[in-house]
């Protein structure tokens, strides 16, 4: 019975963990670019009260055992990498990547962020930056006399310019990817950054045969996740934290019974 309510207690923290994370996939449901993380869950040590295997006579052996199980831990969140669905905005400086590349940031520390939400502006000297003026990386500078500016699905950024019969171009979007994106380390701020996991990052053009990905302007990735989805783990959620929350009570309440056997 001391075993039961210890495994019922790492089944309702485990579910807690699942409810965090569940509420953190539901509120992000409408962050451009948010990719929604899965708990994943592991059982704990055994207990081999008979192991399998071991000799039951001189020529037979068991062939089950008897092991008790102490439990369960979540042991990695995963990041889930399908496309979320597009959003026609009409802003020029919306894009969104079609394809598993990500987007380069130069963040104030001089350090590279990745970022798959693609909702950019024009900045006071008119660099390409981030909600939070992180600039693209390699910067791009819109002319302040700019009338139009078109960004192609290989990155080519023109823009028209009053007395011009020709499009100009004033630089390329490069995109990045990586071997294990799940191994990526998300820091807020719709920000990811490399680590050992996730590999280094692989750069090129978009559109190439890198896998890549190409850019369509006037659109936004929205997140992916699923509510419906994320409605139905939190219900099974729930279910799970209140059944071992009923072992807890029926182990409490055996033990109770057990004190009572001697008044």
């Amino acid at each position: 019975m001391f075993r039961a309510l210890y495994t019922a207690a790492s089944g309702m923290v485990a579910q807690q963990l699942n409810l965090d994370n569940i509420a953190n996939n539901l509120s992000n449901a409408s962050t451009a670019g948010f990719r929604r993380r899965r708990l994943q869950f592991q059982d704990l040590m055994y207990q081999n009260m008979v192991m399998p295997g071991s000799a039951a006579t001189q020529q037979t052996t068991v062939a089950a055992g008897l092991q008790i199980g102490l439990g369960t831990r979540a042991i990695a969140s995963e990041m889930i990498q399908t496309q979320g669905d597009f959003n026609t905005t009409n802003n020029p400086f919306d894009l969104t990547i079609k394809g598993q590349g990500f987007f380069q940031v130069r963040l104030t520390n001089g350090e590279v962020g990745y970022t798959r939400s693609g909702t950019f502006h024009p900045d006071a000297q008119g660099n390409i930056v981030t909600a939070d003026g992180d600039p693209l990386d390699p910067a791009i500078t819109i002319p302040p006399d700019a009338l139009s500016v078109t960004i192609g699905a290989d990155g080519t950024v023109t823009v028209t310019q009053p007395g011009q019969s020709a499009a100009q171009q004033v630089g390329n979007i490069q995109l990045a990817m990586f071997t294990n994106p799940g191994g990526l380390n998300s820091v807020g701020k719709n920000l990811f950054m490399p680590t050992s996991a996730s590999g280094d990052a692989i750069i090129g053009t978009p559109g190439g045969s890198e896998g890549l990905g190409s850019i369509e302007q006037f659109v936004l990735e929205q997140s992916n996740v699923n509510v419906v989805e994320e409605f139905i783990a939190m219900i099974l959620a729930q279910r799970s934290y209140e059944a071992n929350s009923r072992v807890v009570r029926a182990a409490d309440e055996m033990f109770q019974q057990l004190n009572s056997l001697g008044r």
